[in-house]
């Protein structure tokens, strides 16, 4: 059966393969079956292979968006202590509202969201912090990876050797990184990582994860729980004992996932970024030749998303736009930055280098009916 195929260059859901498509197709199974509990368990520990060592981390599977495993974070390791949160875009800023919903004790260290993390700025707020709280001083830090307000790349291991330093837990946002940019938890010192089926893993929307660090998480057994669905530590152990989650899974959405990690695993993790790279290099050669100017800065960008500043000229508009590429199978996004008007477009997922310039074309086409008018 064929599949139209569209190509989708919003920060995710992101393209997938027929073969995660078709992989959903399985015959009907209650979860508590054995045989899917060996699905769980091969998703569980190869997305841990992905990343860290099975031996120190292990992965922890939620039913729900990549948001559902950052609040299972922030709401189940953080005890008496402090969380400084780093907030330089719209899911920085998700995290200190997850944080205030919680009344936990939290920080929001505010950072530019076009330019790099001022580390000594970050590290003088930590200090400052603990030797001026008499009673607990910051025990976490939290940083979005890849912030796809504006395609910005957070330097985790920078922040990371600020936590190794301070002796604090780092807890990374890695939404839209994981499986797309090479991550080693134990060389960047994170303790807790969040992500998501539907971003570069190249899977269907559905399905969050945490991975975590075992020691940091057998530590987090005593905490009170603050709720029910998404306390991390009781979905861990239960999942250790029987793997099952404790409550209903999306069945046909971890079938898919499980495809899209052997997809990840034959293509790499260094080629899918150069993959990527490679799609980012010849957006960013068209974007050049249209004269549309780009947001953040060579050496801040991510190269798997893009921010474009809107264009100031007589009959564009965003949803124009939008619509001239959506029928000619292109799905691109608005901007997320409130000072700058911006569109976004993410090379993330099943795409290739000659879609981008097929996408660069049409882009092209665009803005030439619109000069001709």
């Amino acid at each position: 059966m064929d599949i139209k195929r569209n190509i989708l260059l919003n920060p995710g859901p992101a393209t997938t393969s027929d073969s995660v498509k078709f992989a959903q197709v399985v015959p009907d199974i209650c979860p508590r079956e054995n045989d899917f509990g060996t699905v769980m368990e091969f998703i569980s520990l190869e997305l841990t292979n992905l990343v860290a060592s099975s031996g120190k981390c292990t992965t922890v599977l939620f039913g729900g968006s990549g948001t559902a495993a950052v609040e299972s974070i922030l709401s189940s390791v953080v005890d008496n202590g402090a969380i400084l949160i780093i907030n330089n875009g719209a899911y920085g800023k998700r995290m200190c509202e997850i944080a205030e919903i919680y009344k936990l004790n939290y920080i929001e260290f505010k950072s530019s969201p076009i330019d790099g993390i001022d580390l000594n700025e970050l590290e003088n707020k930590i200090r400052s912090y603990n030797i001026n709280e008499k009673q607990y001083g910051i025990t976490h830090v939290a940083v979005i990876h890849h912030e796809t307000t504006t395609g910005i790349l957070n330097d985790i291991k920078g922040v990371g050797k600020i936590c190794r330093k301070y002796n604090i837990d780092m807890i990374v946002d890695a939404m839209s990184s994981f499986a797309g940019i090479p991550i080693n938890m134990e060389e960047m010192n994170i303790k807790y990582l969040a992500s998501s089926s539907n971003k570069c893993i190249q899977g269907m929307a559905g399905v969050s994860f945490v991975i975590a660090n075992i020691e940091a998480l057998e530590k987090t057994k005593s905490i009170k729980s603050r709720n029910l669905y998404l306390n991390l530590y009781k979905q861990y152990s239960y999942f250790k004992d029987n793997y099952q989650m404790r409550f209903t899974p999306p069945v046909q959405v971890l079938y898919a996932l499980k495809q899209a990690i052997i997809e990840a695993k034959e293509e790499t993790i260094e080629k899918r970024y150069k993959r990527y790279k490679s799609c980012c290099k010849i957006l960013w050669d068209g974007l050049d030749r249209l004269k549309l100017k780009r947001l953040v800065k060579d050496e801040n960008a991510s190269m798997l998303l893009t921010s474009i500043i809107e264009p100031n000229i007589s009959g564009y508009s965003f949803e124009e736009l939008h619509d001239y590429l959506y029928e000619r199978g292109f799905t691109i996004y608005p901007g997320k930055i409130c000072s700058t008007n911006t569109f976004r477009i993410a090379n993330i997922g099943e795409i290739y280098p000659e879609e981008i310039k097929n996408f660069i074309e049409i882009l092209r086409e665009y803005f030439h009916e619109i000069a001709k008018h």
